[in-house]
């Protein structure tokens, strides 16, 4: 069982989480030698890494990897050998929010054209946290549908017109 600060209502144990989550950054970040400022945000079910700085791009990585690959390792270490109660996303100067502008773009481009041709389109291979943007920004639409299809590290999602 968890104590709570009086002084901001939270459980120490999530104060604990979002220190290790910042210390975790910190030694990445000065093993990469970049010079950047670190914050950990807590909000329900959610643990975010945030990092700003200049030259961010070898953190970030090609189409993501290495900031997947962060957040994939800050998630099993910050809950190490424990249930998670929250889910870690590390953000690297707004990278997360420009991708998912660029995949709900993608998903809508791929849902008109589903419509248009009245049959399913895959998308390219991409991790389950993208995938998530695009099936979640999808089911608000009502006239498509869509899955995941293939094994990791090639899963895929498919769109399609909805049956009805």
């Amino acid at each position: 069982m968890s104590a709570v600060d009086p002084q901001s209502g939270e459980r120490q144990e999530e104060d604990e989480r979002a220190l290790v989550l910042r210390e975790l950054l910190e030694r990445v970040a000065d093993s990469l030698g970049l010079d950047v400022e670190i914050r950990a945000e807590r909000s329900p079910g959610l643990l975010t890494g945030i990092i700003e700085g200049e030259d961010v791009g070898l953190l970030i990585g090609r189409r993501g990897q290495t900031i997947d690959a962060v957040q994939h390792l800050a998630q099993r270490i910050v809950f190490r050998g424990e249930s998670p109660d929250a889910r870690v996303v590390i953000d690297v100067d707004g990278y997360r929010e420009r991708r998912a502008e660029t995949l709900r773009s993608i998903a809508l481009d791929a849902a008109e054209e589903s419509l248009r041709l009245g049959q399913p389109v895959e998308l390219d291979p991409m991790p389950s946290s993208e995938r998530r943007v695009v099936h979640e920004y999808l089911r608000e639409r009502g006239d498509v549908q869509t899955h995941s299809e293939g094994q990791e590290p090639e899963r895929y999602l498919v769109v399609e017109p909805l049956q009805g």
